[in-house]
């Protein structure tokens, strides 16, 4: 005998009003946990906040007087140089004396330093001006190559008081191909080993000196004059060599020249 089925209990659906409800428990507990964390962490997180907007408002503050300073002490050396130009050294000594404190940046510091050693030599004082110079040397934050320069300028002014060995030491590095201070301190090392009888060293800087295109060539020409007295070929190419010169024409053979030579004798010859 068949079973009669059965229809199974209906689930009974929430209401409207048990929705809401559920709701507004969920956000109270959500009010209770942000209160509960704003109560117990709330001081520390306004502390950080704090402080990122003061660190922030700190270095805007700096990068604008950092700009700032930097304007000043550009329009400082550009000053003190164009008293240069018109030749009073001492007044531009005088302008950039604010700038050789260690609070400026160490290219202006640097710069400075060049325009007081001007001004010295300007008036005589080589001491004076080697002194500045070898500070500049000194000063591990001064960009390297003008701490190269300086040393070049120093060696220069006391030249004639150095011993040979003593200014190959000191520019030797710079006296190498693919520096660019190759010319200005090859001609000091090159003239220091001609002085310490060793030509031909000296004739291999200046004629690294000829060979570098990038030095000037009234330079170029002088060291490759020097190269050939030293006995050291220094001319590369000898085609571009006499385009530079200006020497276009190129020379008649020497056969073709003896063959018209006798051929000019012959009727006078006959005559």
């Amino acid at each position: 005998m068949a079973r009669t089925p059965t229809t199974p209990p209906a689930i009974p659906e929430t209401s409207r009003e048990d929705d809401v409800l559920i709701r507004e428990i969920d956000e109270a507990v959500r009010e209770d946990a942000v209160y509960d964390f704003m109560r117990n962490h709330g001081v520390k997180v306004l502390g950080v906040v704090l402080l990122g907007l003061a660190g922030l408002g700190g270095y805007m503050i700096w990068d604008h007087y950092a700009e700032r300073g930097l304007e000043q002490q550009s329009e400082t050396l550009v000053g003190a140089l164009d008293y240069a130009d018109q030749g009073d050294f001492k007044t531009a000594a005088e302008k950039v004396a604010p700038l050789l404190g260690d609070d400026n940046t160490p290219g202006a510091r640097t710069a400075a330093r060049f325009v007081q050693a001007s001004a010295a030599i300007e008036a005589g004082d080589n001491a004076k001006a080697s002194g500045i110079y070898r500070q500049i040397v000194a000063d591990a934050d001064a960009p390297p190559a003008l701490r190269d320069l300086a040393r070049i300028r120093d060696v220069t002014i006391n030249y004639d008081r150095m011993k040979p060995a003593d200014v190959i030491a000191q520019l030797g590095p710079l006296a190498k191909t693919g520096n660019p201070y190759l010319g200005s301190a090859g001609e000091l090392v090159a003239m220091a080993h001609l002085e310490a009888g060793d030509r031909t060293q000296a004739g291999k800087v200046f004629a690294a000196i000829a060979a570098d295109e990038s030095q000037p060539e009234s330079l170029r020409s002088r060291a490759r004059q020097m190269a050939g007295l030293m006995g050291v070929d220094a001319v590369v190419d000898v085609d571009k060599l006499l385009k530079e010169q200006g020497v276009t024409d190129e020379p008649a053979p020497a056969a073709a020249s003896a063959t018209n030579a006798g051929a000019n004798a012959a009727p006078v010859a006959a005559q």
